[in-house]
């Protein structure tokens, strides 16, 4: 489960839809407002804002939410606050490393709640450079198979310039350059594979058993109740709990 993947998607299936959505859709609305800001309004002049717009379409995210976002990113609207990404390093249960990303508009809010958090569920909050130098910025591309044979999807995704590709049942994700990620799943859609997902992830470069039942549960409730606060939109852990021990709890 090294960067938790696996324990997104068994949360995400046990999860309310409703909340899962908002959540999803609110992480997008804010990702599209930063890149507006940044680069202008007109996704045709801005790649990023395009590339924004792209992920959001995929998570059927409502173009009047696009469309409203991008007025908060340039400031046409009269509700416009500046959203900025930042990210956050800390410990979990075990020594385990935390890499947590935020989109907020008020910086102190963010930490005052994480460190809250923290203290609570067993986490602490580390220095800066304490453990974001054990990730590594990828693209991810979800795909399901939809009866397509797994080994050409494979081979599609390596062609297309994938640098992994790891399978879950039907699933498939992706790893690529995150300078490469749109261009791989342009490639991947124009060979009739459609993907379910594109993202920016960070993934950790090698992970840390957690065997305890007791820690990898302690574990889980801090990245929930950390992921549960309204400006955390991921976070990212070296941890490595086996698929048993993932759904026995």
């Amino acid at each position: 489960m090294a960067g938790h993947s696996k324990w997104h998607n068994i949360k995400h299936r046990k999860a309310g839809a409703d909340k899962k959505r908002g959540k999803i859709f609110t992480k997008h609305a804010k990702l599209i407002q930063i890149a507006a800001a940044t680069g202008g309004g007109d996704p045709d002049m801005n790649p990023s804002l395009r590339a924004a717009i792209d992920s959001a379409k995929m998570d059927n995210v409502p173009m009047d939410n696009i469309e409203r976002s991008i007025k908060k990113g340039t400031g046409e609207s009269k509700d416009s606050a500046q959203i900025e990404e930042v990210f956050y390093e800390g410990f979990g249960p075990g020594g385990v490393a935390l890499y947590i990303e935020a989109l907020t508009d008020n910086r102190n809010r963010t930490i005052t709640n994480l460190k809250i958090i923290m203290g609570k569920k067993g986490g602490t909050m580390g220095a800066a450079g304490s453990t974001g130098y054990l990730f590594d910025r990828k693209g991810l591309i979800e795909l399901e198979s939809d009866g397509n044979d797994p080994d050409e999807m494979e081979l599609a995704a390596i062609d297309a310039g994938a640098d992994d590709v790891k399978r879950d049942n039907s699933d498939m994700e992706i790893y690529t350059d995150a300078q490469s990620l749109m261009r791989v799943r342009a490639d991947l859609d124009k060979s009739g594979y459609k993907a379910k997902s594109a993202s920016i992830v960070f993934t950790p470069q090698s992970g840390i058993a957690v065997d305890d039942e007791n820690s990898a549960k302690q574990l889980l409730e801090l990245i929930d109740a950390l992921e549960d606060d309204e400006d955390v939109s991921t976070v990212y852990t070296n941890a490595d709990i086996s698929d048993d021990l993932l759904e026995k709890i």
